[in-house]
């Protein structure tokens, strides 16, 4: 058994102090023969993640081709919360972060200092009382200083520019900074796997690109395009939007800041795990799949690919074609689905809307016999509106309606 608990959060304003305690919830939990072990699917994740703690057993510790196990089971007193506990140390190290309003990157770094060794179960302080910060073990996102060798993350100084490594040029949050030095850990903490796992430093810098860079983006107030162009629609429910809501609101007659900043670390801590789950059951299984696609690419120069089975094969091939070299080579990708055959227009960046490629815009928004007459390709089901994807009953049929849009634009 193991002791688990949430861990003491105090709040100064002015001169009041708020502390508050919880009791100490038992949670049974063990790896034992008994237990079952399921494979998690991406449509599980979301669901695993809710229950602490993850227990996680490598299939090899080699590059895996199929999704890590998940051996989980709770005792009967288990709480099946959708909060994070930590496991209680014998000594509490004493963290620090800044009173007031708070914001999703120091609602992060404290989660994941509190899955540490060192900071497990460590007591964290919310103040700007600098006589008070200095008495603590680590500061976060406070203090004006940068220095981890006396464990002070601070970025709001004039003098701070640091980012993840030469690769990224987007400033650190205190986010960023917690997880350039401890989300290493962390990582291999959570999934359970050994320090020479060839998965680790992959998943790593993936969590990097896929979650935190986009919390140090937004609280450094970095614009995701350089295009000054007005927004064309409002988006409030990012991650950082929801921990801000979490914030007393203005009309609180009787505001309690330390509360709703626990709750913050308990929902970043929470889409953490979720998105690290992804990344390691369905993201990272899936490398070898479309490596094996890009080398066996086919078409006219190369420019087709046909997966062996669907798989997260967008960033893959991005990551794939920038290392061989041939960066904007492949124009489309073959999967088949459980209606047929799909063929999908490569972007022209992960998450871009715009393709390379688009299939030939006669196609677009028109469907089955009809578009079947209009590409002469027997079994078209439908092409998208945008032209990103397009689908075929058969392999052969997606094939030469892949091979014609190709060509589309010489023939004309």
């Amino acid at each position: 058994p193991s002791f688990i608990y949430r861990p003491i959060v105090r709040s100064f304003q002015g001169k009041q102090q708020q502390t508050v305690t919880r009791t100490p919830q038992r949670m049974l939990f063990s790896r034992c023969t008994a237990l079952n072990s399921v494979f998690v699917t991406r449509t599980l994740c979301s669901r695993v993640s809710s229950f602490s703690p993850f227990l996680f057993a490598p299939t090899a510790t080699s590059a895996r081709t199929t999704p890590l196990r998940v051996l989980f089971a709770f005792g009967p007193a288990a709480s099946l919360s959708a909060s994070t506990p930590t496991i209680m140390s014998d000594s509490k190290k004493l963290i620090g972060t800044h009173s007031g309003n708070f914001h999703c990157d120091e609602a992060l770094a404290c989660y994941l200092l509190l899955q540490t060794a060192e900071f497990q179960g460590g007591e964290i302080e919310r103040t700007r009382d600098p006589k008070v910060l200095a008495t603590k073990d680590i500061l976060v996102d406070v203090g004006a200083v940068y220095d981890p060798a006396i464990h002070r993350y601070d970025h709001h100084q004039a003098s701070f520019t640091e980012t993840f490594d030469d690769k990224h040029k987007t400033k650190l949050s205190s986010a960023g900074l917690i997880y350039k030095h401890f989300g290493r850990e962390v990582v291999q903490k959570i999934l359970n796997i050994k320090e020479d796992d060839p998965s680790l430093d992959v998943i790593y810098q993936r969590m990097y690109d896929v979650f935190i860079e986009s919390v140090d983006a937004v609280d450094n107030g970095i614009e995701r395009f350089d295009s000054p162009t007005p927004a064309k629609y409002t988006e409030c429910t990012t991650l950082g939007a929801r921990v801000g809501r979490l914030n007393p609101s203005w009309v609180d007659t009787d505001p309690d800041e330390w509360a709703g900043f626990e709750k913050a670390m308990e929902m970043t801590g929470k889409e953490f795990n979720e998105i690290l789950l992804e990344q390691a059951l369905s993201w990272y299984p899936a490398r070898s799949i479309v490596e094996e696609a890009l080398a066996n690419a086919f078409g006219d120069g190369n420019q087709l690919v046909k997966l062996g089975r669907f798989c997260p094969w967008k960033g893959h091939l991005d990551d794939l074609e920038k290392e061989q070299g041939i960066v904007g080579r492949t124009k489309y990708c073959l999967y088949g689905d459980a209606s047929g055959w799909r063929i999908q227009a490569v972007a022209i960046a992960p998450g871009s809307f715009q393709s390379r490629l688009p299939l030939p815009a006669p196609w677009r928004g028109v469907r089955d016999e009809e578009l079947s007459k209009l590409t002469g390709v027997d079994g078209c089901v439908f092409v998208h509106s945008s032209g990103f994807i397009g689908g075929n009953k058969t392999y052969e049929g997606a094939l030469e309606m892949a091979t014609k849009a190709l060509n589309f634009e010489k023939k004309k």
